[in-house]
């Protein structure tokens, strides 16, 4: 029993490992998100047909609406990931949720027994 509730014990700890590294990349993304849709807004507002993007180290002259496209695509994606991570948050909240009620319960049984054999040495 001992060595059950270790395993479950270590098995939620994962969970909680898995959910702190879901949150930062939840972060990420909707940072990432955020900044491609400033930019959306930005390209839409310029009056310009012909804008410049940085690739990696260089400055490349691009059409407006192929900006428009691309930064479109950035956070339909982003959001995309953003959403497919809270799904995945979810199932492990649950998986937690359930972990800590059988430690719980295992521990309040546990309690009980000793108190019980406690009742009894008297």
């Amino acid at each position: 029993m001992e060595k059950e509730m270790q395993q479950k014990i270590q098995e939620m700890q994962g969970k909680e490992q898995q959910l702190q590294r879901f949150s930062m990349q939840k972060q990420t993304f909707q940072a990432e998100a955020k900044e491609a849709n400033s930019a959306l807004e930005e390209v839409k507002d310029s009056e310009e047909d012909e804008l410049y993007k940085i690739a990696g180290q260089v400055m490349i002259k691009s059409k407006k609406e192929d900006l428009v496209k691309e930064l479109e695509e950035k956070k339909k994606t982003m959001d995309l990931r953003v959403n497919s991570i809270e799904k995945q948050e979810k199932k492990i909240k649950e998986s937690l949720d359930s972990l800590k009620g059988d430690v719980e319960k295992a521990l309040g049984s546990g309690q009980d027994n000793q108190k019980d054999e406690k009742k009894e040495d008297k």
